[in-house]
């Protein structure tokens, strides 16, 4: 990793959310690397720079100024899906995964590092996920068209 790598995506999927799939700056990480046809027929590319684990960075402390953590949000799915295949599937332990997925995402925050958790309600309410962190949020941002969509913003202390 090059001292120009600032951000950690962890969770990175398809990298749908960025507006540039190759910034030099964040290293892109998933736990998946695979490829599914669409019924639309494009495909969808999961392809991360380093395979990894959100539960368990291969990083030392204090590595990124930035963190995005985007964890799968879906507790179940059909096993062919499309909502599967792009956004991943949470375990049966997920509060667990979670619980561990924030502290490993702190740890590897520099002091003031600032850490973008999204999160889709679908399935699973946002104050359960904010329950699994003694971190408190700055603030926050609802967005899509039914608004189950959160965008919450940490700076670690």
């Amino acid at each position: 990793m090059t001292s120009a790598v600032k951000v950690l995506d962890p969770c990175s999927a398809s990298r749908m959310m960025w507006f540039d799939k190759q910034d030099q700056r964040a290293l892109f990480g998933d736990i998946r690397d695979e490829q599914h046809l669409l019924c639309d027929g494009r495909v969808l590319k999961v392809e991360p720079d380093v395979l990894m684990d959100f539960r368990q960075l291969p990083f030392e402390a204090s590595t990124f100024r930035l963190v995005v953590f985007d964890p799968p949000h879906l507790t179940r799915a059909g096993v062919d899906s499309w909502m599967r295949a792009k956004y991943g599937l949470l375990t049966p332990d997920w509060k667990d995964d979670i619980r561990r997925g924030f502290a490993e995402c702190f740890r590897v925050l520099e002091p003031e590092g600032i850490l973008i958790f999204k999160w889709n309600e679908t399935q699973v309410m946002v104050s359960e996920l904010l329950a699994l962190t003694d971190e408190k949020p700055l603030f926050g941002h609802k967005s899509g068209k039914r608004e189950k969509t959160h965008w919450i913003t940490f700076m670690k202390r």
